[in-house]
């Protein structure tokens, strides 16, 4: 792939890729909650989902999304309730955001973290839309050539990895205001609540 292609990838995806949704609210939360090192562990399940994506779109998966009804609203349904899911568990388990000497207590392990985003990732059928319709107009071969697939689906990753990144180092700064039970509780509401209307949103969305 010519550099030039790469680049003009790069601008076209930046948007997309720090865009707000339910992957970039997973982040923050994850901030809020557990620190830097437990985003970077769900940025990793992000940016892998992503590059699954890409291959499945690459092997025809996005074509049948965007044009069966049924498959796409199957996914819908099954992202949709596992946002909802997660929010509804953000809100009401009060044990995830506990502190012990100032510091944050992780309440889930870096694995459960990184299959947690990950899922989030694969279920988003507008993502999978989104990378339907970008790919192809970067792909100079008729078929399917791996090696440009790999790059397009790496480097969108990346920048999504990328802006997971920022969000756990700018989150841990906000972090200093989470010392109150009462500050801690709003925060276990107002991302619950959004994970909730993330999933809504989701379910009442068309093609």
């Amino acid at each position: 792939m010519p550099i030039d292609l790469w680049l003009l990838f790069v601008a076209v995806s930046l948007l997309p890729a720090i865009s707000p949704g339910p992957a970039v609210m997973l982040a923050l939360s994850n901030t809020l909650r557990f620190g830097r090192n437990a985003t970077l562990a769900s940025a990793t399940g992000n940016a892998i989902g992503l590059v699954v994506l890409g291959f499945a779109v690459a092997f025809g998966f996005g074509a049948v999304m965007a044009t069966s009804a049924l498959a796409f609203t199957v996914l819908k349904v099954i992202g949709a309730v596992y946002l909802v899911f997660l929010g509804l568990k953000v809100w009401r388990d009060k044990t995830t955001f506990q502190m012990q000497d100032g510091v944050m207590i992780a309440r889930k392990s870096n694995w459960k973290l990184f299959l947690e985003a990950f899922f989030v990732s694969v279920t988003n059928p507008k993502a999978i839309l989104v990378i339907t319709a970008l790919f192809p107009q970067f792909v100079r071969s008729g078929g399917i050539n791996l090696l440009e697939i790999s790059i397009l689906s790496v480097t969108y990753a990346g920048l999504c990895f990328a802006n997971h990144v920022a969000i756990a180092f700018a989150g841990a700064q906000l972090r200093r205001f989470l010392t109150s039970a009462r500050r801690m509780l709003w925060v276990r509401r107002i991302t619950g609540g959004l994970f909730v209307g993330f999933g809504t949103a989701l379910a009442a969305a068309s093609r």
